[in-house]
């Protein structure tokens, strides 16, 4: 007599699910939860995080893991900014919560990586071969 072992391993499969079923800040249209992206903090921090994932060789490169570790390193680098912007306005800050500010952005700069990653643009051989197939068919 046979038995079928099913763990929850065996059914937990991850399924992409529809745009209706996630939330706006997973689908991309929200930046943040009840933030409206108007302000200029908001359009920094999407600045820097557009400008990191860039380097990280585009979205489709990166794990939800490193994009949120993006999201960590683009408030924090947004807090410093704001702190330094008020220090050469000549007012005082608190140098132990920007040192502390700092120590945390070279931390998660690590983990993401501060290299450049190039973006894969080689086509794949059947479109290649596709094109040319065209590109020969026009010629004649």
């Amino acid at each position: 007599m046979e038995t079928a072992t099913t763990s929850s391993a065996d059914r937990a499969v991850v399924e992409r699910r529809s745009s209706k079923q996630r939330s706006r800040l997973s689908n991309g249209s929200k930046l943040l939860p009840d933030l409206d992206g108007r302000s200029a903090m908001a359009r920094r921090f999407k600045d820097i995080t557009s400008a990191v994932v860039t380097d990280q060789g585009g979205v489709d490169q990166c794990s939800e893991s490193r994009l949120q570790l993006i999201r960590r390193f683009s408030a924090a680098a947004v807090l410093a900014e704001q702190m330094e912007a008020r220090l050469a306005n000549g007012e005082e800050i608190n140098i132990a919560e920007h040192s502390l500010l700092c120590s945390t952005l070279v931390r998660i700069a690590q983990r993401i990586g501060i290299n450049r990653r190039l973006k894969n643009v080689t086509p794949h051989l059947h479109d290649y071969l596709e094109a040319h197939a065209n590109d020969n068919e026009a010629a004649s």
